[in-house]
């Protein structure tokens, strides 16, 4: 037996997710609906590749000025 079991132990931050998923049955659905509107995004492979192959090269110093 190990000497730091402690059984059934749950976290203040496990028991307080717990309760609002109790409280709320959908707030698991609502969570990935948001998910989804910010970063589950479908990516266009040919405008990626058009964006990418338009960019400029960066010079090594940004703010040097063009000799005249």
């Amino acid at each position: 037996m190990n000497i730091f079991y402690r059984p059934k132990y749950q976290s203040d931050a496990t028991q307080f997710i717990e309760q609002l998923k109790a409280k709320d049955a959908d707030l698991e659905a609502k969570q990935r609906k948001g998910r989804e509107l910010l970063w589950d995004k479908s990516v266009d492979r040919s405008a990626w590749s058009e964006y990418r192959a338009a960019q400029v090269a960066q010079k090594p110093y940004v703010y040097q000025t063009d000799a005249k």
